[in-house]
């Protein structure tokens, strides 16, 4: 494999940090957001935020400012990993099979492409994700001091190996449908926008602002479902009943949500979700595109 085929793969590593550190804060109010209201009786649900301003006011208020940077050590090293692979397997496979179908590309190839790098990618990642969520979470539960080395020890205390792949089925299925949706679309706004805008960074701005908006309505229902089995301790010993709120997995955790919560619940996080998003997406391509102009 010549250097040219692994610079999709440090671009895509190099971006996805930088726009981890932009936008980390949002991403941790979505998850409060996100894991919230998890009770069988609704009308005992305790809701703490009453939307995304509001919690990000809470918690720099009552935790500190850091606190919206609690997990931010795992994020980074999970987009150092899952970045890395999801965006340099995507371009590479795209190449790739482009030349085996005649030069020509298409939305189905590209959606194919997304669809096995992204839930490669977040498979291998996962427990990752699961330490920035816990990191995360620590703050509403009064623990403001939980390090990285620490919340892996807890982890793996109680949970075991298999706690760090908690919540993989719907992580990697959520990393499927964004990337099946984000790249593709970007790849499409990008290419018929050349013409009026040329290579240049409106273009990029323009072309994945379009790919947010969709990934985030595609994504929010599983992302919510993953946020929240990934949260739950799995006690190797547990006496008694379990808690009403456990989850059995995935489809458990879908149909105890909507049981309990309603439709509606799947999209708790949406707005931060899509803020997080849109500069995610925005702040990534353009490092990516003027990564790939430098060299």
């Amino acid at each position: 494999m010549g250097e040219r085929d692994w610079r999709p793969f440090v671009y895509g590593g190099v971006a996805s940090c930088v726009a981890e550190f932009g936008t980390f804060p949002i991403d941790t109010t979505k998850t409060r957001l996100q894991i919230q209201g998890q009770k069988l009786d609704k009308n005992h649900a305790i809701l703490k935020y009453r939307g995304m301003v509001d919690c990000f006011l809470k918690i720099a208020k009552q935790e500190g400012f850091g606190a919206l940077y609690s997990g931010i050590w795992p994020a980074v090293l999970r987009q150092a990993t899952y970045g890395t692979i999801k965006f340099g397997t995507y371009y590479t496979l795209k190449r790739m099979l482009v030349v085996y179908n005649d030069g020509k590309e298409s939305i189905a190839l590209n959606v194919g492409c997304g669809i096995v790098a992204g839930a490669v990618s977040s498979a291998i990642a996962n427990p990752t994700d699961v330490l920035k969520v816990r990191m995360q979470v620590a703050g509403s539960n009064g623990n403001t001091n939980i390090g990285l080395i620490n919340c892996f020890r807890d982890v793996y205390t109680h949970e075991g190996l298999s706690g760090l792949w908690r919540g993989v089925n719907p992580t990697a299925q959520r990393a499927a449908v964004i990337a099946a949706i984000e790249l593709p679309v970007y790849d499409f706004c990008k290419s018929h926008l050349l013409d009026l805008l040329g290579d240049k960074a409106v273009n990029h701005f323009i072309s994945s602002l379009i790919a947010s908006i969709g990934s985030a309505i595609g994504s929010t229902p599983i992302d919510v479902v993953r946020t929240r089995l990934m949260n739950q301790r799995k006690l190797k010993k547990c006496g008694g009943p379990l808690p009403s709120h456990i989850y059995h997995g995935t489809v458990d955790c879908f149909v105890q949500t909507y049981r309990n919560e309603g439709f509606w619940a799947f999209y708790k996080g949406f707005i931060p979700t899509l803020f997080r998003m849109g500069p995610w997406n925005i702040i990534f391509f353009l490092t990516y595109e003027q990564l790939k102009n430098l060299y």
